[in-house]
């Protein structure tokens, strides 16, 4: 595998772990456990059948989990201590053996590619809950899990196209997600004093009966 090979499937890793990464170790473990995709040795310890079962496990977890307004909420936050590290640590792996400062610097760059993924992942979600309705989660769950497929398929077949998607992906999302969440932020401030000036509002005064 060379250099751009190795990049692609070390940041296409870290980027679809951001979005799913119980998705990633499933598909990625078992194309090499079918020997579809050829992998890295230092990788192969996905292609275990206990950490495929527990990857497909997890993953049927988060299916239902992902697809419920203000659950998916919680369920990001929690993977937020998850999803990032584990995307490091498999770009990392991919990159095989390396001298410590490069080790450094893959972690860097996988956890820094993770994070733009998780947290526009978390942000969008959150601007769906604003005005939740199970529609819109579903094809945002469904459209998050082909695009973990369809980044997966890229880092093995089209290494350059992925490296430059993930790098786009990741300086947008960088420039993207503050201004997203101060639009969350006011939609919230928005919702929160219509709630409190119904609350607020008199009962309408009853009919006085006639004599």
């Amino acid at each position: 595998m060379g250099i751009i090979e190795s990049l692609s499937l070390a940041l296409g890793t870290a980027w679809t772990s951001g979005i799913n990464l119980y998705a990633t170790v499933a598909v990625v473990g078992l194309a090499g456990r079918l020997g579809m995709i050829q992998l890295p040795p230092d990788l192969l310890i996905l292609t275990d059948p206990l950490v495929i079962g527990v990857a497909l496990v997890m993953y049927v977890i988060e299916f239902f989990a992902d697809k419920i307004p203000y659950v998916d909420n919680g369920w990001d936050v929690l993977h937020t201590f998850i999803r990032i590290p584990a995307g490091a640590i498999l770009a990392a792996r991919a990159l095989g053996d390396l001298n410590p400062a490069l080790e450094l610097a893959a972690i860097l760059a996988g956890g820094t590619v993770a994070l733009a993924a998780h947290g526009t992942k978390a942000t969008v979600r959150l601007a769906i809950n604003v005005s939740p309705e199970p529609v819109s989660n579903w094809i945002a769950s469904i459209g998050e899990d082909l695009a973990v497929l369809g980044g997966i398929w890229l880092a093995f077949n089209h290494p350059i196209l992925m490296l430059a998607l993930v790098i786009g992906f990741t300086l947008l999302a960088i420039w993207l997600i503050p201004k997203m969440y101060r639009t969350i932020k006011r939609a919230f401030q928005v919702l929160r004093a219509w709630l409190e000036g119904k609350k607020d509002e008199p009962a309408p005064a009853k009919p006085t009966p006639h004599v």
